[in-house]
């Protein structure tokens, strides 16, 4: 994954975004913590996540999981002082897009605070139940994320 940055306001560097680095994990796990998002599997799908930074500190994440012919979008989380600035949808975008390169068919997601968000990146709610087994058996779908969970999926462009 290329680097790229965002411009922000004058009182916080741009944020730039990268491929995340396994020294990440514990600055991931503690944004994902504060954002009281599931920490299961995270560590295994940590070479598809992509990380925003600003002044050596990480500020965004988000995560793919590859699941045979489909993907889980996951761990979608941005610190407060950086949320409302685009953070959140470049990352989701860079996702959406690395999915399509690996020929991911569809991507998935479970939320139960970012159901009004999700649509305007092409994602449309689902039942459970149509979820594919590769994605169900995740451990986001298994139980990290709770059954009350919104379901949604996007198409990719690639299938």
């Amino acid at each position: 994954m290329a680097t790229t940055t965002v411009s922000n306001d004058a009182a916080l560097a741009p944020a730039r975004f990268r491929a995340a680095a396994p020294s990440d994990l514990p600055a991931i796990e503690r944004l994902l913590t504060a954002s009281n998002l599931p920490l299961d599997g995270v560590m295994e799908a940590l070479p598809s996540f992509v990380v925003a930074e600003s002044a050596g500190e990480l500020v965004g994440v988000a995560g793919l999981e590859p699941c045979r012919d489909n993907a889980l979008l996951r761990s979608v989380a941005v610190s407060d002082a950086w949320r409302s600035r685009g953070v959140g949808r470049a990352l989701v975008e860079r996702v959406i897009a690395e999915a399509e390169a690996r020929g991911v068919r569809a991507l998935y997601l479970l939320t139960t605070t970012a159901e009004r968000w999700f649509p305007s990146l092409g994602f449309r709610t689902i039942a459970r139940e149509a979820v594919p087994e590769d994605v169900r058996a995740t451990a986001e779908f298994q139980g990290a994320c709770p059954a009350s969970a919104a379901v949604m999926c996007r198409d990719c462009a690639s299938a």
